[in-house]
């Protein structure tokens, strides 16, 4: 073998061979994201998040000022995701606000009624964190508002009567899927029947 080809497959075994482990502050922010969702925000606590992480509470504090600042981008991470999420369900139905509601409905129920869902990891936050200064409660203020006004607007493209009543109506229907999750099982819930009792709602307001 030349000495060139030699190098290169140096090279190529260093390549395949490399398996770069996640960043310290990356784990534990994936961590404390699966714990938070899985037991709650208050339950869990710094030490836990870094053994489980597999650091300390050293590693932690040097990737993170405070448990509030990794509270508070876990519920950032999750409003870019839900938003990704919404945009991707509505996408195939631009134009047509009524099919977009139903296919989020549709969605929603299924995402609901998974066996591992704890329900809105927003809606969870607001209950465990009272506080308005808290930086994760900015956080979920901004984003149930957001879905209000999205709510709100859908209602309105669909030339509904009183649309801000049913903006506010679909939401309430959407939160109440979440909350019900927490103590019905998936397949008897109220959940369960969420996109249908959206169609009957917009069909009551746009007749």
């Amino acid at each position: 073998m030349s000495p060139a080809k030699a190098s290169q497959a140096v090279v190529d075994k260093e390549i395949i061979s490399e398996h770069p482990k996640p960043r310290v502050r990356d784990r534990i922010f994936e961590t404390a994201c699966a714990l938070f969702y899985r037991h709650g925000i208050r339950a869990v606590g710094v030490d836990t998040i870094a053994s489980e992480a597999g650091t300390n509470k050293m590693s932690f504090y040097r990737s993170w000022p405070s448990k509030d600042e990794l509270v508070a981008e876990y519920l950032r991470n999750e409003e870019r995701e839900g938003w990704e999420w919404w945009d991707e369900m509505m996408a195939p139905y631009a134009g047509d606000p009524r099919k977009q509601v139903e296919a989020l409905f549709d969605a929603h129920s299924k995402e609901t009624c998974k066996m591992d869902s704890r329900g809105c990891p927003m809606a969870n936050a607001a209950v465990e964190i009272p506080e308005p200064d808290h930086p994760a409660r900015v956080v979920v203020e901004h984003y149930k508002t957001e879905m209000r006004r999205r709510f709100r607007k859908l209602a309105r493209e669909m030339g509904a009567r009183e649309a801000e009543v049913l903006g506010d109506a679909l939401m309430l229907l959407w939160e109440g899927s979440y909350l019900t999750r927490l103590t019905f099982q998936c397949q008897h819930g109220p959940a369960h029947n969420a996109a249908k009792a959206a169609r009957t709602l917009i069909a009551a307001y746009t007749a």
